[in-house]
């Protein structure tokens, strides 16, 4: 998924998905919100696309690899355009998630899953955009 090489725009160097996993309980819709020891931080479930694999399908493999949840996608939520902490330009597509089950284990990369009211998720996210995705998301209801 490169961009136009006359124009001179690369595109990304990376590719990724995730999603915003939105369970409904009694007390209302509760959003899955990972923790990453490696970079100490809150955020949605996401990662890089395997080679061949389509967005849609590295969302959903990320999600349950991070979360331990297999999921049915909803609609596409808006995408993330950044630079990461090694400067690459990286792609990452979200869409809003509902959990059919499964069970979270705690690894390396993911320490804790936490599912919580939208806006406790809202308040415990590091990032602006994920913030704005679980926003998103619960406004579609």
């Amino acid at each position: 998924m490169r961009g136009d090489p006359k124009s001179g725009d690369a595109g990304p160097d990376l590719l990724a998905a995730g999603g915003v996993v939105v369970r409904r309980d009694r007390g209302g819709p509760c959003v899955a919100v990972i923790h990453r020891p490696k970079y100490g931080d809150w955020s949605l479930p996401k990662g890089k696309l395997e080679p061949g694999e389509g967005f849609e399908q590295g969302a959903l493999r990320e999600v349950e690899e991070e979360t331990g949840q297999r999921c049915r996608l909803g609609r596409e939520l808006s995408a993330a355009r950044y630079r990461d902490r090694k400067g690459r330009a990286k792609l990452v597509r979200y869409w809003s998630m509902e959990p059919l089950g499964g069970a979270f284990t705690p690894g390396a990369e993911v320490d804790e899953l936490r599912w919580l009211p939208a806006g406790e998720a809202i308040e415990l996210l590091d990032y602006e955009h994920d913030r704005q995705l679980v926003r998103e998301a619960l406004a579609e209801d």
